[in-house]
């Protein structure tokens, strides 16, 4: 029986090392360890295809945590199945479960299924804060530039203040500012 390691993480701008050196610990040698920096939702992942591809049977593939091997409860069981398929038994190393035997088939289904109303509920929860701030008047996105030639003939037409500040969608401190900035470029 070999050992072979999947590490993934959500960006590229997140470390795989922590992962790598748990599963070397746990007796996987550094070039059957296959990593992606992608999303799990993801199933076209180049790391878990080509660790797909080197599987044999009576192999066993070690993953630190349930959510590495991916966040989609349909797509989780697809992959425990196909390993399954080819007689390879799949083992989270923190979460103390493998795949091997009913009892572990049952118990990854319900994690991962709890995975991912945990990610349902982290995805609401961030919709209703975005739909707070927006009913708050808060904004998203890149700020808008101001167009100070604008600004400058609504204050030559006598706005002032503020009204201009509503005007150009901006704040008073912004108006100011830029008036001041005008004085002392023109004088």
């Amino acid at each position: 029986m070999r050992l072979f390691g999947y590490a993934r993480v959500s960006t590229s701008d997140q470390s795989l090392e922590i992962q790598k050196q748990a599963l070397k610990k746990a007796g996987v040698i550094e070039s059957r360890i296959f990593s992606d920096k992608t999303t799990g939702s993801n199933l076209e992942r180049e790391g878990l295809k080509s660790l797909m591809v080197k599987v044999e049977e009576g192999d066993a593939v070690l993953i630190t945590k349930l959510d590495r091997l991916g966040r989609d409860t349909a797509d989780m069981i697809s992959l425990i199945n196909h390993f399954d398929k080819m007689n390879v038994g799949v083992r989270f190393l923190d979460d103390g479960i493998n795949t091997e035997g009913a009892a572990g088939k049952m118990v990854v289904t319900i994690l991962s299924a709890v995975a991912q109303a945990e990610r349902l509920r982290i995805l609401e929860r961030t919709n209703e804060g975005r739909l707070e701030a927006k009913l708050k008047g808060i904004k998203f996105g890149a700020k808008r530039r101001i167009d100070r030639k604008q600004l400058l003939q609504y204050h030559e037409q006598g706005i002032i203040g503020t009204s201009l500040a509503k005007k150009m969608s901006i704040s008073r401190a912004a108006v100011y500012k830029i008036l001041k900035e005008e004085r002392t470029n023109v004088g």
